[in-house]
């Protein structure tokens, strides 16, 4: 049922999306959903969990890989850790981009409740980011945390604005333009 919410919100919207909409597309009747469910908002804001638990668990194993990686024997530098979780975080989202449009776009008329799921999620991108560059291991730290801040809510904007145009190859392709500005505000 989570996944056909995510489907007919990418094509509807969370407002044109009705409960009957995703038990169609679910292929389970209506005392179904509501034996798993409260409400549409309900259903949506568990399909935004799972998704974000999803990806955040992808993007931990990747960074904890690329952190314990036994060919190298010094760590990777920040950019490349980076760049492997910015590879894994776009490709993830162009292939489930209907559970992306969840996060990035319909929360937004989902209400409070999903808005402030999204906020704490963009807030552990964001540490998950000063982490990776050692954000707080010297002087600056404020201006430093206000810039993996600033980079999170930067990409947030440039990967919504290429889903909402339906423009996946545009949406990998923020790749390379994302690791030179994170290296830039970070490095």
């Amino acid at each position: 049922m989570l996944t056909a919410t995510a489907e007919a919100m990418k094509d509807k919207g969370y407002v044109g999306t009705s409960v009957a909409e995703i038990i169609r597309r679910a292929g389970v009747s209506r005392e179904t959903f509501y034996q798993q469910f409260r409400s549409k908002e309900d259903c949506f804001i568990q399909a935004l969990d799972a998704a974000t638990k999803q990806l955040a668990g992808l993007l931990e194993a990747a960074r904890q890989s690329a952190a314990d990686s036994p060919e190298a024997t010094l760590p990777a530098p920040p950019e490349e850790i980076f760049r492997r979780l910015l590879h894994l975080y776009l490709r993830t989202l162009t292939e489930q981009s209907a559970f992306a449009r969840l996060f990035l776009v319909e929360v937004y008329a989902a209400g409070p409740e999903a808005m402030a799921i999204r906020m704490e999620w963009q807030r552990w991108f964001a540490d998950a980011i000063a982490e990776i560059f050692h954000v707080g291991d010297d002087g600056g730290a404020d201006e430093r945390s206000f810039g993996c801040e600033a980079l999170v809510a930067a990409a947030a904007h440039l990967v919504t604005a290429h889903l909402v145009a339906d423009d996946l190859k545009g949406l990998r392709g923020l790749e390379d333009p994302l690791v030179r500005l994170a290296v830039r505000l970070l490095g």
